[in-house]
């Protein structure tokens, strides 16, 4: 479970939304561009895959 200090300060960083945490899920979810990211072992995965950074 993520404490709720921590879900004060995470924003999206795809697009610096808020984000809804769904612990059944295990997932943060951005209210703004509805990106999903996983939540393993109380660790958000909040990582982007930028297709223009690939060279």
């Amino acid at each position: 479970m993520l404490s709720k200090e921590l879900l004060e300060i995470l924003c999206c960083p795809k697009c610096k939304g808020d984000l809804e945490y769904k612990p059944d899920q295990e997932t943060l979810t951005c209210t703004a561009c509805r990106t999903v990211y996983p939540v393993r072992n109380d660790i958000p995965i909040m990582l982007v895959d930028d297709e223009n950074s690939r060279g």
